[in-house]
């Protein structure tokens, strides 16, 4: 795609090609024969490559299926965002990466998948013409210096359950284990890079990346925790994931309150929402994956159609500062539409997306700490005073402004479709019950 294809065709191939892997994994079982007539069709559990496996089961099929779906729909939406042909074959593979990250034995080379996939992204970031900006370049060293602590933390962990008395090696594996994945996640106060690029780089391009990195390295986390019985059920380590989690939801509503341009807003916003699933790996409960899976799979969407939306209003305002985008409601009503939708969504307002997987989060933080779910309460609060914000600046406009579309049709045809899905999945949740149902699986301990 990067060398034959053009602009126009890439998208659409790309948007293909995940959908129907996507289908694939959720209709045609692995390792199970399947007779079309004279043809046997039998996909291989696992395959070799340089000395390491890569095996997926049948019960990676619902998660395969969710992340190539909501692939596809980054991919459809290329062109309305106008991003270069290089975006749909550098996310393909970046999404390819990622998904052996969760395949290969052992496990740990994840940590590498990851790394590789993290290079692939400043591409995208950087137009050819430019220098690396310091967001890109804190975000490659972060990512850069979660490898080793990874790496060694995994080495130490087996030690620690040879040996579970060692205190010290306890100690030392578990802080380097918290390290890596701080650096991984953008913990705070090692997220700074993610406003930094949410004002520097492409918004589609940024929105994709903190859908994607953040995506895999959960499922990553959660497979460290159903592995190791140590981290699983040490209850020091526990409260240190909600510690971080409570101070990223309530540091990014707080910020995304304090902003006046709409770009660091959605970097904000991840940001709480990745501590909304810190709180949720850090519950002492049987539905640590079912939370933590109905957080991720409307982030999908959620950001699409947000970075989506500022793609669009870029154009017409570049610095997306309050003071360029005053009025563009009455130009722009569809983009401004769907970046409010999507702001509201992930406060966790009702009727969208992001409200049944709060409530449920809710409903299990409230059972555990008041405290906890008070200051979930509280960034959530700081998100919505940050939508009324952006929606007061949308619509103020002097003079006889008048109303029209300057939205192409594929601009609206693909916003509208997003924003029926926000309502959708906010309104008729049981919709992705038929993924989540099997998610649990994936785990041996974690949720059984």
């Amino acid at each position: 795609m990067l060398l034959f294809l053009r602009e126009r065709i890439s998208p659409l191939i790309a948007g293909t090609v995940a959908s129907i892997l996507a289908l694939t994994a959720l209709i045609i079982p692995i390792d199970t024969a399947l007779l079309l007539g004279s043809i046997s069709l039998k996909i291989s559990p696992s395959i070799q490559f340089f000395g390491r496996s890569f095996s997926l089961s049948n019960a990676d099929g619902s998660l395969l299926a969710v992340i190539y779906g909501l692939a596809a729909l980054w991919f459809f939406g290329t062109e309305a965002s106008g991003s270069a042909n290089r975006f749909v074959s550098f996310g393909l593979m970046i999404v390819a990466l990622l998904t052996a990250s969760i395949a290969v034995e052992p496990f740990l080379f994840a940590a590498l998948l990851l790394e590789m996939a993290a290079m692939l992204v400043i591409p995208l970031l950087i137009p050819p013409t430019q220098k690396p900006s310091r967001g890109v370049v804190r975000f490659l060293i972060y990512q850069t210096l979660a490898m080793p602590f990874i790496l060694f933390s995994g080495w130490m962990l087996a030690g620690v359950e040879a040996s579970p008395g060692d205190i010290n090696t306890t100690v030392q594996a578990g802080t380097m284990l918290g390290l890596g994945f701080a650096f991984l996640l953008g913990v705070f106060p090692l997220y700074n890079w993610i406003p930094m690029i949410t004002e520097d780089s492409p918004p589609y391009v940024v929105g994709f990346l903190l859908w994607a990195l953040p995506t895999f390295i959960v499922v990553f986390a959660l497979g460290f925790l159903d592995r190791y019985t140590w981290v699983r059920t040490s209850p020091q380590l526990s409260g240190a994931i909600q510690l971080a989690g409570i101070f990223m939801v309530a540091s990014g509503g707080v910020f995304a309150a304090l902003q006046r341009h709409i770009g660091r807003m959605m970097g904000y916003a991840a940001i709480a929402e990745t501590g909304l699933l810190m709180l949720a790996m850090g519950m002492q409960s049987a539905e640590i994956v079912n939370v933590s899976f109905l957080l991720l799979i409307p982030r999908g969407l959620e950001l699409a159609v947000w970075a989506l939306a500022l793609s669009i209003i870029k154009r017409k305002a570049p610095t997306l500062q309050f003071n360029e985008v005053q009025g563009l409601a009455r130009s722009y009503p569809v983009a401004t539409t769907a970046i409010i939708l999507s702001h509201l969504s992930m406060t966790g307002f009702p009727l969208l997306a992001g409200f049944p997987p709060r409530l449920a989060l809710w409903q299990e933080l409230a059972g555990q700490s008041l405290p906890t779910s008070f200051w979930v309460f509280f960034g959530m609060l700081g998100l919505l005073f940050a939508a009324t914000r952006t929606l007061a600046v949308f619509v103020m406009a002097g003079g006889n402004n008048v109303w029209k579309l300057s939205e192409s049709w594929v601009q609206m045809t693909m916003l509208g479709l997003g924003m029926i899905g926000l309502f959708i999945l906010g309104m008729f949740p049981q919709v992705l019950q038929p993924f989540l149902i099997n998610l649990p699986a994936l785990f041996n301990h974690l949720g059984q």
